[in-house]
């Protein structure tokens, strides 16, 4: 009993030693952590992480066994570690400060923008995907959210236009000079047609998906951007977030989907979590 009162004691004197800083330094440290893990996970680099974790448990056990050559050739490669890993990581860590960079302001800029527009742009895009469908005209529609996609918008052509089903059926007309490219939304404006859209890494997509697909997923694992995929073999629809693909969506699904991504991104995300724990 009189240990048990001494351990209580000592631990009591220990929690009286941290302060509301040093509570808030965890906190901190605990959420960057989050972010990037939650950046890292669908992407080639959770491979990464964990090949430097079963890295660490060798140069761990190697020290306890004391074998000495294995131990010097880790510590000479940790050294360099950190280049190595910024340069591994580059878009992974473009993301995640990309990301952090959105500002609360400019989210509520677009949240109001969202409320007058985004019902209609939702409706003009589920009643083009769903004619392309019926006709197997190929399509990529990006909508941008929090992360800018300026990048990939300059390597289209810029319309600055309305979004009308007409627009949509008109640029991915086959044969028309810009049916192959990616069309991306910003503000519920089609901003630039026949954009180049990186390609994901994700070694475990099947075969028989087309680049489109396979754009559509890079540009999801590389921001948080929503992307819309119309199958020129098929006429499948597709929608792509988060580098997740969700396949053969009909108009109804597509236009749900749509809404909790635009109108309720945070419902959205919900759903996935839930999905995942299920799953």
């Amino acid at each position: 009993m009189e240990a048990a009162r001494e351990l209580l004691h000592l631990v009591w004197n220990n929690v009286k030693l941290v302060s509301i800083w040093d509570i808030l330094d965890i906190a901190v440290v605990a959420y960057m952590i989050y972010r990037i893990l939650r950046v890292v996970r669908r992407t080639s680099a959770g491979s990464v992480i964990n090949g430097i974790m079963l890295l660490l448990a060798v140069a761990g056990l190697s020290s306890f066994l004391k074998l000495n050559v294995i131990s010097y050739l880790i510590e000479q490669a940790m050294r360099m570690g950190i280049i190595i890993l910024i340069i591994l990581f580059q878009p992974e860590l473009r993301k995640f400060l990309e990301q952090v960079g959105s500002s609360n302001l400019n989210r509520l800029v677009k949240r109001r923008v969202k409320t007058e527009l985004v019902g209609a742009c939702i409706e003009v895009t589920v009643a083009a995907c769903s004619d392309m469908s019926g006709t197997r005209t190929g399509a990529l529609i990006v909508f941008e959210r929090d992360i800018g996609l300026t990048d990939y918008a300059v390597t289209g052509t810029r319309i600055d236009s309305m979004l009308t089903p007409e627009l949509l059926r008109s640029i991915f007309f086959p044969k028309t000079p810009l049916h192959d490219g990616a069309v991306i939304v910003r503000n519920c404006r089609v901003e630039a047609a026949g954009c180049m859209l990186p390609m994901s890494r994700n070694t475990g997509i099947g075969r028989e998906l087309g680049m489109r697909h396979r754009a559509a997923l890079g540009i999801s694992e590389r921001s948080d951007a929503v992307a819309v995929v119309v199958s020129e073999e098929t006429g499948c629809i597709s929608m792509a977030t988060d580098g997740v693909l969700k396949r053969d969506l009909p108009p109804p699904a597509l236009e749900k989907m749509l809404v909790e991504e635009l109108m309720r991104p945070e419902q959205g995300r919900q759903k996935r979590r839930k999905k995942k724990v299920k799953a």
